[in-house]
């Protein structure tokens, strides 16, 4: 009986020193009081990047001066089996490997590495001498198909695209369903590509407060989030790789052993 009571109280003590060493691998921001966030304390804003799509709408008094400058093209659908079109849509203009865009009236332009302000007052300094003196014409850019993607281990992994301008590692975790309770919070990694084309390799704590002073809190265009698996997600792979292993053989054993033992019977 004392053994049987020591034996419990070993178990219950390797469970509860597991239970804190997974509270210590899981739980975010441990060191919050610790960190100071003052150096967070801007707001952020997206610069425009090669292959970024965007869509460029000027306002003006007079609707007739705008009018060269807001281009639409037909968005095509289906219906009856006929193919037609629908009402007119803004045009986006894709972004070229060298930052550029090719606007209306005024020809190319550069907008790599501007946020989307600088562009605005670019595009209006550009536009003003086709108006009239009087006129201020207001620019509105937005950027289309904004996408990251979230990979490895977390709920729904795949690509998202963003509806705004502005989106943490945070958030893209959230909109993959969070990290999976395999995966490691201490090494999760965001792969770049800037525009030059260069890549990088940037890797987070998820466990340290202080992630929320990093550059590279805010996710660009087609950011890649890696969530690397933990070891005990190896191991289990490897554990049921070896089980499913082990009962073929099993079964492959005992077939053989029962064929055997019926031939030597007879």
């Amino acid at each position: 009986m004392k053994l049987l009571n020591k034996s419990l109280l070993l178990v219950m003590a390797v469970v509860l020193l597991a239970g804190c060493a997974s509270h210590k691998h899981v739980a975010y921001f441990q060191n919050s009081n610790e960190v100071d966030l003052s150096k967070s304390q801007y707001l952020y804003d997206a610069r425009i990047m090669p292959k970024d799509q965007l869509t460029i709408t000027v306002s003006t008094t007079d609707d007739e001066a705008a009018v060269p400058f807001n281009l639409t093209v037909p968005t095509p659908y289906t219906a009856n089996q006929r193919s037609t079109y629908s009402q007119a849509m803004l045009q986006t203009y894709l972004v070229d490997n060298e930052g550029n865009i090719n606007y209306p009236v005024i020809g190319q332009i550069h907008v790599g590495g501007l946020t989307k302000s600088e562009c605005e007052k670019m595009i209006q300094e550009k536009i003003r001498p086709f108006m009239a003196a009087a006129e201020n014409p207001i620019v509105t850019v937005r950027m289309t198909g904004y996408q990251i993607s979230v990979i490895g281990e977390v709920a729904r992994p795949g690509t998202f695209t963003v509806s705004r301008e502005k989106i943490s590692i945070l958030e893209a975790l959230a909109q993959a369903g969070d990290l999976t309770i395999y995966g490691q919070r201490k090494n999760v990694q965001l792969i770049r590509e800037d525009a030059s084309g260069q890549k990088s390799i940037h890797t987070f704590d998820l466990t340290d407060a202080d992630i929320i002073n990093s550059p590279y809190f805010y996710l660009q265009q087609n950011d890649v989030v890696y969530v690397t698996p933990n070891k005990v997600k190896a191991q289990n792979s490897s554990v049921g790789s070896m089980t499913t292993l082990w009962f073929s053989a099993t079964s492959i054993l005992i077939s053989l052993t029962s064929l055997l033992y019926n031939i030597l019977k007879k």
